[in-house]
């Protein structure tokens, strides 16, 4: 028995070898190494600003109608089909009528202003078109709709400055003596402030890395807590570097920048605290020089690798999407764990190697032992295990339950904007019965034979549509098609708008083969189909190649398939999180002051995944190495579990809590959707580290017992590692 097990510790793979062998080259090549990254460092410094201006948003759904369709308008209406549209709105005192022709002529007045402020705009009013579909059911709250061409200094049209230019040009205007407030996606976003009001990427890193020392320096109580810092930040800056290469190669979202800077913090320092916590160890054990940190990558540093490969798994499927904008965050995205990877398994080395012995200083803490904190924990969830697995599960079910209610759509215009003079537009809409809808008609596009007065028809007799028009101006006319506006009153991002959505198309359809539905509202749907109905496939290439190299890593069946059914566990309870803050508003308007959004915007789940799955995945690597590490030493399940947890459990906890610390930076940014991502983000890593890690993950260690590290020669041969065959439980017990 004891010489099964000696055979089963010796029995080395080829990534611990290919780890080893980079090491040694690492060490005997110190002012290389650090030359090379000081370089790419300095110019990443350089980089940054260029990087940041190279960046571009595109959200578009390829072969879809809605996205076609934008396309074909903005090819035809001098570029305005991707555009959200300007929106004057007015209240007309009691008594008054959109009717009478003072207020006709206070109206054609707005008009002039707006064909003067935004030359080659497409407009569309009461006084121009005379519809009713302009009006209020009681005559007394009147909109317009203006779509602004794009600009240099706003490519999409309908954007914050030029909204703002409207409303300054509009400021002092009164119909019947009362004001114009001009509304929309653009004003509200003005009122409800822009990047600048926010502390900034830079800004929000640095809270974000004093919040992370903080932690650092509780755990390793001497100066080595700066080690990590550094590691983030050369691994930061390279991948700002990295990030304008591949700018000019595609096109990248500016979320991404988020991203590099905070979840690369967070990522960059957990594999740095990972190794440096297993090199003061080895240490601790009598080892020195170079031989404690070969060791530390021997084991930390493999852990690394691992946990590298499988954040990008999670990153990899957002490429094989067929949607630019998450590619680009996909691409983006993987260069945080390939660069974090290469500095912890390259740099760090060096650094631990010359600096690491000084800088372990005051070493008021030891690592020669496991936390006996965390092993009493360990013990008393093996002897509870049915409980804490119960328990656990309960809280993730409950939220996981909460996400069956998420509602994909566009972020709620009413969380946009707390006060202000768009606000109370947006206000006058929905308080008159007109409807938020309005911020985003229904774009239908007629190129052929089809009659728009037909067209109109079907459309005012759709249910949920205010109503719809079809101006004779040649701005809506052009090259033998037409635009008709169909204008909606509930919010698209509701179940209620999207019903809607449904209907128009079936009506728009019915007229004829030439007619096709573009806008916003499509536009999305067909963004949440694309990616959506992908999302099995996704899963199942993210599940396939997570389960083939976690078997490869622990050398088991059964902690793989684990490692991944909790993972997506404790994803669908970060996107019940997501639904209970912002959809429901269960926080959102107390820590934000932003009412319910009512909806999750589309992208933002898919992305909640793909980030959440590798860093979870993270904590499940750290685990289950050293677990199975120890029951190669031992050959004892209870040891590996009481060891494992005892080594890793504050390990795990301080890097969870160091991302979390990023995320919360993050969700200081001014834009409501990035605060929505940072929530998912944040949420995720704390349930996953506290509930599902620390309790769940040791109560189904225990359960299992001796199956955990089951791996039959036939799938051993296929992974090409030595087989595990479980021991007895008396001889597991006797261990």
């Amino acid at each position: 028995m004891g010489a099964a097990r000696e055979t089963v510790g010796d029995a080395v793979d080829d990534w611990r070898q290919t780890v080893s062998s980079l090491t040694r080259w690492v060490l005997a090549h110190k002012r290389i190494v650090v030359t090379f990254w000081a370089v790419l460092a300095v110019a990443g410094v350089i980089a940054a600003g260029p990087a940041g201006e190279a960046l571009d948003q595109e959200f578009s759904a390829p072969d879809k109608e809605g996205w076609t369709t934008n396309e074909r308008i903005s090819q035809l209406y001098a570029g305005t089909g991707n555009v959200n549209p300007i929106v004057p709105v007015v209240t007309l005192p009691e008594g008054e009528s959109a009717d009478s022709p003072e207020v006709k002529a206070d109206l054609a007045r707005v008009d002039k202003v707006l064909e003067r402020t935004l030359p080659g705009a497409r407009i569309a009013s009461y006084p121009s078109t005379g519809d009713d579909a302009f009006v209020s059911d009681d005559g007394r709250t009147v909109f317009a709709l203006a779509y602004a061409p794009p600009e240099e200094d706003d490519p999409f049209g309908g954007g914050d400055e030029t909204a703002a230019r409207v409303s300054q040009e509009l400021e002092g205007m009164t119909v019947a003596g009362e004001p114009v407030h001009v509304t929309g996606f653009g004003a509200l976003a003005n009122d409800g402030g822009d990047e600048a009001d926010g502390p900034g990427v830079l800004l929000e890193t640095v809270i974000g890395g004093a919040g992370a020392l903080l932690v650092l320096a509780f755990v390793f109580a001497s100066l080595l807590a700066f080690v990590p810092i550094v590691m983030a930040a050369v691994s930061i800056l390279t991948t700002i570097l990295l990030l304008l290469g591949l700018a000019q190669l595609t096109d990248i979202s500016p979320v991404v920048q988020f991203l590099v800077a905070l979840v690369g913090l967070g990522i960059a320092i957990d594999y740095s605290l990972l190794v440096c916590t297993r090199w003061r160890e080895e240490r601790s054990h009598g080892r020195t020089g170079d031989e404690a940190v070969q060791r530390a990558m021997e084991t930390a540093g493999r852990a690394v690798v691992f946990s590298g490969i499988t954040v990008a798994i999670g990153l990899l499927a957002l490429i094989a999407l067929p949607l630019p904008f998450l590619r680009s965050m996909g691409y983006g995205g993987m260069l945080i764990p390939f660069v974090s990877t290469l500095v912890a398994i390259t740099l760090l080395p060096v650094i631990l190697a010359t600096l690491g012995p000084r800088l372990d200083w005051p070493h008021i803490r030891t690592d020669d032992k496991a936390s006996r904190a965390w092993t009493r924990w360990a013990e008393a969830v093996a002897r509870r295990r049915w409980v804490a697995a119960g328990a656990g599960m309960l809280v993730v079910a409950a939220l996981a339950l909460a996400a069956t209610e998420m509602q994909l759509g566009i972020s709620d215009a009413d969380t946009l904007a707390g006060s202000g003079r768009a606000k109370e537009g947006l206000a006058a809409l929905e308080e008159s019965g007109i409807g938020e809808g309005a911020l985003l008609p229904h774009e239908i596009l007629i190129e052929g034979g089809s009659d728009p007065r037909d067209v109109v028809a079907a459309l005012e007799g759709v249910e949920g549509i205010h109503g719809a028009v079809a101006p004779e101006s040649d701005a809506w006319r052009r090259d033998g098609t037409v635009l008709v506006n169909a204008i909606p009153v509930p919010d698209s991002g509701t179940s209620e708008g999207a019903d809607t959505l449904a209907a128009v198309r079936d009506a728009a359809h019915g007229v004829g083969g030439d007619v096709r539905v573009g806008g916003a509202p499509a536009a999305n749907a067909d963004f949440v189909d694309s990616v959506y109905g992908s999302f099995p496939l996704m899963i199942a290439l993210i599940t396939l190649t997570t389960f083939v190299l976690l078997a490869r890593a622990f050398r088991s069946l059964l902690l793989p398939l684990k490692a991944i059914l909790l993972n997506v566990i404790s994803i669908a309870a970060a996107w019940g999180v997501l639904v209970l803050v912002w959809q429901q508003g269960y926080g959102s308007e107390l820590i934000w002051d932003v009412q319910a959004t009512g909806s999750v915007p589309s992208w933002i789940p898919l992305m909640v995944f793909a980030f959440l799955f590798g860093l979870s995945m993270d904590y499940e690597v750290f685990i289950l190495s050293r677990m199975r590490e120890e029951y190669d030493r031992t050959g004892s399940t209870h040891a590996a579990l009481t060891q494992g947890l005892g080594r890793t459990g504050r390990l795990v906890t301080s890097a969870a809590l160091i991302l979390f610390l990023a995320f919360a930076s993050m969700a200081s940014a001014p834009e409501t959707d990035v605060r929505i991502l940072a929530t998912g983000l944040a949420a995720g890593i704390i349930l996953d580290a506290t509930v599902v890690r620390s309790l769940i993950v040791p109560a189904a260690i225990a359960l299992m017992g001796r199956w955990n590290w089951w791996l039959p020669r036939w799938p051993a041969r296929l992974l090409r590692v030595e087989p595990s065959a479980p021991r007895t439980a008396a001889a597991d017990a006797e261990a």
